[in-house]
């Protein structure tokens, strides 16, 4: 996401950056070009205004020109300005202090992800606030828009109103309420009907539902893909209804980011929720400092850390840990950290939120490498036997030749994989040499890693220090 704008801002802070001393039209300069930018990435004019302006005003400060890293603090300056554009620093999640059932209402056009999205929600209140929800569709205007529903709770594990064929929406609000209080249910939200444009008669329609049911939250689902008109549904909806909130669906395909960027400013209400792909659990909560972060290259190290707190299972972890304190690295273990990292989004999302991989993605993309390669290389341990995951040593010419045509690969695609599993066993067995983990670990406040470990900072020693050269694997 955001990639477009991020790279065209990469660009112009880079040469910043590069120049030390900075005079007052060298920034007024790199601003025309963030306003280029911002333009091209869909943000509404009026935004775009009064962010320059705003930037502007405090970059070509004589505190700023006259400091020692002048480049440097006009980049703090705009990611300031970043993260007070995408909402302040604390955007405030879903408001669920009341009397259950809190009631929360989805509305938006048709085609936004509205139904998707109410899922995803209910998903994230039953996994991880632990609260007891209930859907409920009251679109009867799109054909299978309540089978729908059904289906997805099905899956999420979540109760669903039963379908009564020929009620009305008012009547199944009142249903759903009912139920709600009948089973104890902790939050139920309300999946409205969608609509084409913003009409009339569906806007006091859902007046109507709102009025029966006096929703806590009144999400606006829109598609972040359709940039600037995404903007202007969402004031048609904020000037019809007490809306609370934005969730911003489609967020991973938009590389302009225009709807992000506008959304907040033009309606005045933040976006809680950002979708990040079809499955179930891509739904991210929207932190308007780390999305900053991720524009400007600096990276959102809090996001990967939660990922992996959700995806790593932590007896696998120790069980890792343990033999790495041992000095033991075989196939199988190279196999459990290929199949976490496509748990935590694969490599493309990893290097989107580490700090300084924006070259590193560049280089990815333009290899043509994607996550095929992590499924590739899972294909390729899968076809070892047990005995020569556990000592890859047993692979000799013949045994290559099997496993290459057993996983649909090259002889060479296998020697690749071993050489990297070599490398970082390397890694393992010097770690073990240092007194394992917790030596390491003392290591690190005399100086970091390259200071504790003299040659395996660096890519080209293989070390710990070093990401493994998955570029070889690219496209043929």
């Amino acid at each position: 996401m955001f990639d477009s704008l991020s790279d065209r801002l990469g660009g112009v802070f880079d040469k910043l950056r590069g120049r030390g001393a900075l005079k007052e039209q060298d920034v007024r300069d790199a601003m025309r070009e963030v306003r280029i930018a911002l333009l091209e990435a869909d943000v509404a004019l009026p935004v775009v205004r009064r962010f320059v302006d705003q930037v502007t005003e405090k970059a070509v400060g004589q505190s700023v020109l006259r400091s020692v890293t002048p480049g440097q603090q006009v980049v703090k300056i705009v990611n300031d300005a970043l993260v007070e554009m995408l909402g302040g620093e604390d955007v405030p999640g879903l408001d669920l202090e009341a009397v259950p059932p809190v009631v929360i209402m989805m509305v938006g056009l048709q085609g936004s992800g509205k139904t998707t999205s109410t899922a995803k929600i209910a998903k994230l209140l039953k996994e991880k606030h632990g609260k007891k929800a209930m859907m409920a569709s009251l679109d009867v205007n799109r054909p299978a828009a309540q089978e729908q529903l059904k289906v997805l709770g099905e899956q999420v594990g979540v109760a669903t109103l039963p379908i009564i064929p020929g009620q009305q929406p008012t009547e199944i609000a009142t249903r759903a309420l009912q139920a709600a209080k009948l089973q104890a249910v902790d939050v139920l939200l309300l999946d409205t009907a969608g609509r084409l444009h913003v009409d009339q008669q569906l806007m006091d329609e859902m007046k109507a539902v709102a009025a029966i049911s006096n929703p806590r939250e009144t999400l606006l689902v829109v598609d972040s893909l359709t940039g600037q008109d995404a903007v202007n549904v969402a004031q048609s909806f904020a000037g019809q209804v007490d809306l609370t909130g934005v969730v911003l669906t489609r967020m991973d395909g938009d590389a302009r980011g225009g709807a992000a960027l506008s959304m907040r400013a033009v309606t005045g209400k933040p976006i809680k929720f950002a979708g990040t792909g079809e499955k179930m659990d891509a739904l991210e909560v929207f932190h308007p400092s780390r999305v900053a972060g991720r524009i400007l290259g600096m990276g959102d190290i809090v996001s990967i850390v939660e990922k992996a707190a959700e995806s790593v299972k932590v007896e696998e972890a120790e069980a890792l840990a343990k033999r790495m304190d041992q000095g033991k690295f075989d196939m199988n273990d190279l196999r459990m950290q290929l199949k976490q990292m496509q748990n935590m989004g694969g490599l493309g999302m990893l290097a989107g939120m580490m700090p300084g991989m924006k070259k590193a993605k560049a280089a990815m993309a333009q290899s043509g490498m994607d996550d095929r390669v992590l499924v590739r290389m899972e294909a390729i341990i899968s076809s070892m036997t047990p005995k020569e995951r556990a000592n890859p040593a047993l692979l000799n010419a013949k045994r290559k030749i099997r496993v290459a045509n057993g996983s649909g690969t090259q002889v060479q695609d296998v020697n690749k994989l071993l050489k990297m599993h070599m490398e970082m066993s390397k890694a393992m067995k010097q770690i073990k040499k240092m007194g394992g983990l917790k030596g390491l670990a003392a290591m690190f406040g005399k100086g970091g890693l390259d200071a504790a470990m003299p040659g395996l900072g660096g890519p080209a020693a293989g070390g710990v220090g070093s990401i493994p050269d998955f570029s070889k694997f690219g496209r043929k």
